[in-house]
């Protein structure tokens, strides 16, 4: 860290449905140093949480405010019809928008899909929560559309879930303040990108810049001598004198 307005701690939120375990394992192998606090937060929450500064980057889900955050776009989430095990539903391993005409399909307070209003008919209400609507799954009177990892995260014994093919995905991203992209959320950055610790993209530690600065002097070249060596000397010049008598003929 450099700056003597470095935090002590990197503060990361994540959204339901993200595991930030894989990179919150690299960080700890990588800066042992600086502890990472995670904080669990709902997708409303989220940009809240990052205005105030209570968490330095987040997982988010797509879109977010481009005006006041940067992002980094990871990956788009298979949408999934939740239905309960003995529903015809469960036959198949994929469904279309279409074959939901004719079932109620719950549409949460806190759907993350951004559709004004899901396939089929409309329940008796809007739950609060993907909770509440998953519960209404389980009672058999209807059913709900979500991002698998939500429904990998509300898993139930009596309940399945099966691909909605033509529906609208959300996307992951890791985003954060663009006025606050401190050297901290760059090396977050690095650790999500799959940087190396010898990245030239990423901050090197103290320990390491020497070394990396070492490398990059070039070696200074020895006078190349063998040129010289191998030159020929001058050719003697002939000095002015007498001419040696002639031999007499035998």
């Amino acid at each position: 860290m450099t700056g003597s307005e470095a935090p002590l701690t990197f503060r990361l939120a994540y959204v339901p449905g993200v595991t930030p375990s894989k990179w919150v394992r690299i960080w700890h192998e990588r800066y042992p140093d600086v502890p990472l606090d995670l904080l669990s937060v709902t997708t409303a929450e989220a940009p809240e949480v990052l205005r105030e500064g209570r968490a330095d980057a987040a997982f988010v889900r797509l879109p977010v405010d481009r005006t006041f955050f940067s992002a980094i776009p990871l990956y788009t989430e298979t949408t999934v019809v939740v239905v309960p095990k003995e529903h015809a539903i469960a036959a198949v391993d994929e469904v279309t928008t279409e074959d939901l005409a004719d079932e109620v399909v719950f549409h949460p307070l806190d759907d993350v899909l951004g559709w004004e209003r899901p396939p089929g008919e409309p329940g008796f209400e809007r739950p609060a929560t993907t909770a509440d609507a998953i519960e209404l799954v389980a009672a058999n009177v209807g059913l709900l559309v979500v991002p698998q990892s939500l429904a990998r995260l509300h898993h139930r014994k009596d309940l399945t879930y099966r691909t909605l093919v033509d529906a609208p995905q959300s996307g992951i991203a890791l985003s954060w303040p663009e006025e606050a992209t401190t050297d901290l959320v760059e090396d977050f950055i690095g650790v999500v990108r799959g940087r190396t610790v010898n990245s030239t993209r990423g901050r090197a530690t103290a320990q390491e810049q020497p070394k990396a600065k070492a490398q990059e002097q070039p070696r200074r070249k020895r006078p190349d001598t063998t040129a010289a060596r191998r030159k020929p000397a001058p050719a003697k010049k002939a000095t002015p004198g007498r001419r040696g008598k002639p031999r007499r003929r035998s």
